[in-house]
């Protein structure tokens, strides 16, 4: 997938407070493998980062579900599809070096993950919208 890279702005926010604040936190935490550390501490964060991914795909679509959303399934493909290049990269860390590894996660996260925000999850926000829209009528 070509993507740009993308860092946190406020164009990724949607006005939902807990979907914007775990997309947010895991922009955050890819920053943290821009530094220099040593391999434990890369491994760990790297481990952090595939848990706080299953947190945030579960609660996006547990709400989506709520919401009969009708794209579910197809969301929920492109979720596992991303869970699955973390775990290949958690499979693969320890034969890369730390800069390997921080660029994977950089291009994971403002590459492949912001991408996902601005066109996929972006498409649920403006069903949700008109959804709130047609309801008020």
């Amino acid at each position: 997938m070509d993507v740009a890279l993308v860092e946190w702005s406020q164009k990724l926010e949607f006005g939902l407070p807990m979907i914007d604040s775990q997309h947010k936190q895991l922009f955050d935490l890819a920053a943290t493998f821009a530094g220099n550390g040593d391999q434990i501490r890369v491994m760990k964060t790297l481990v952090m980062l595939c848990d706080y991914v299953k947190v945030h795909f579960r609660a996006e679509e547990e709400m989506l579900a709520a919401l009969n959303y009708p794209d579910l399934d197809a969301h929920k493909l492109l979720h596992a599809e991303f869970r699955g290049m973390l775990l290949k990269l958690l499979d693969s860390a320890r034969q890369l070096t730390l800069d390997e590894i921080a660029n994977e996660v950089q291009y994971l996260i403002y590459g492949w993950f912001s991408n996902h925000i601005l066109q996929v999850d972006v498409a649920y926000v403006s069903w949700m919208r008109s959804q709130s829209l047609q309801n008020q009528d």
